[in-house]
């Protein structure tokens, strides 16, 4: 993988670099600019007191997307062709087809909040900026080279740190927000228990399963790496390696989370807005309360975690789509080589724009979204209802882990 400029090769940080790949890009992926409002409304409405919600999702998370990735690297395939396997047709479609619903409305949401995030910073039209970080992100998911294309990714989860820094800004509290982690603050009202299932909605997304799986498929293929049910002898480094970089991935995220709540607690919330509907929204109140920096800090953060999640999503439904169908889905193929592959990430992504300019309003669909994000999961990790399960088996059935008992 690549250098980093300046740390001295064979450091403990170089390695840990090169390590981390696809748990990394993952995690920071959850942090789109639909979840930075998710996160700017939970710090503006209740202040700091939500703040533990993250510190209890973070095993979750990393439980989760540590078993997607596993299901990628042990079979060679992805989530929807291992269900493919081993469930019903009418299943597989079902879930794939809600995760298409799904995530071109979490496009729609986050092109959008990129287009009023630019709209902000220089002025212009919000539709046409829009379109074209759309049509940005499809050139670069197209024509890039896996290995070129992730180390974009890579670097590209650097921009997060844009949201620490204006927490550095802004004037929090520490002791109220550092306590907020460890003591629990349960409120027995419908808009607490929703910004709850918000939260867990936001940072357990299955979008995120399919791509973290696709991703450890496509690393077996640039390094030419067999999936560990064909070589089980090395599953213990390759295991480990898949938890460290997961463990990293997931905590960066949280992290991240939770300094968009501090910095909209300490701004937004202690300043009466309790109010934020979008990304863009909450940077343009910071700008009043706590300075240009901060505000062009956020508005820059939205932009840069748009490049990173949109790809993201559109390429979770490439993979998706074309394990259902049996279309090659990588991303190191030419495009006349994998043709459905990127045509569906094309697609994806500009229907996602269009609701932009057809009068849906992305960000009240991702309410519905949210839903579907909620019924999803248990039923696209295939050894969720699993009789008896085994991880890995030292005789591979067609390349495929046995899931749930005996394969079909």
């Amino acid at each position: 993988m690549e250098e980093i400029p300046g740390v001295q090769a064979g450091s403990l940080l170089q390695r840990l670099w090169r390590g981390l790949g696809p748990g990394l890009v993952t995690g920071a992926a959850d942090d789109d600019p639909s979840g930075i409002a998710t996160h700017s409304q939970i710090g503006a409405q209740f202040g700091y007191a939500l703040s533990w919600t993250f510190v209890l999702s973070f095993p979750l998370m990393v439980v989760i997307q540590e078993v997607a990735a596993q299901i990628g690297c042990v079979t060679g395939r992805g989530i929807a062709h291992n269900l493919r396997r081993h469930y019903p047709l009418w299943l597989l479609r079902s879930v794939v087809t809600l995760l298409l619903v799904a995530n071109i409305v979490n496009l729609g949401a986050d092109l959008g909040a990129m287009g009023s995030a630019l709209q902000l910073l220089i002025g212009g039209p919000v539709q046409l900026y829009t379109l074209l970080f759309g049509v940005v992100c499809i050139v670069l998911e197209v024509w890039l080279s896996y290995p070129r294309y992730a180390a974009v990714l890579k670097w590209t989860t650097l921009s997060l740190f844009s949201y620490v820094a204006v927490v550095f800004v802004a004037d929090v509290p520490w002791d109220t927000a550092l306590k907020s982690l460890i003591v629990p603050h349960i409120d027995l009202t419908g808009p607490s228990a929703m910004a709850m299932v918000a939260i867990l909605g936001t940072t357990i997304s299955p979008y995120l399963f399919f791509w973290q799986a696709g991703q450890e498929v496509e690393e077996q293929h640039r390094r030419h790496a067999k999936p560990l049910c064909i070589t089980p002898k090395t599953a213990g480094p390759e295991l480990a390696r898949i938890r460290l970089d997961t463990i990293v991935g997931m905590a960066f995220s949280s992290l991240v989370s939770l300094a968009i709540v501090f910095a909209t607690a300490a701004t937004l919330h202690s300043h009466g807005i309790v109010d934020v509907a979008t990304s863009a929204q909450a940077a343009e109140a910071l700008r009043p309360i706590a300075g240009e920096f901060a505000f062009a800090l956020f508005a820059l953060g939205i932009i840069g975690t748009g490049l990173l999640a949109v790809p993201v999503l559109a390429g979770s439904a490439g993979y998706a789509v074309s394990e259902v169908f049996g279309w090659a889905e990588t991303l190191d193929a030419r495009p006349n080589d994998a043709r459905a592959f990127y045509a569906t990430i094309a697609v994806a992504t500009m229907l996602g724009a269009a609701l932009n300019f057809i009068g849906v309003d992305p960000v009240r669909a991702l309410y519905w979204a949210a839903v579907v994000n909620g019924v999803l999961p248990p039923s696209n990790i295939p050894f969720a209802a699993a009789k008896g399960s085994t991880p890995i088996t030292t005789e591979p059935f067609n390349r495929s882990i046995i899931i749930g008992g005996e394969p079909r």
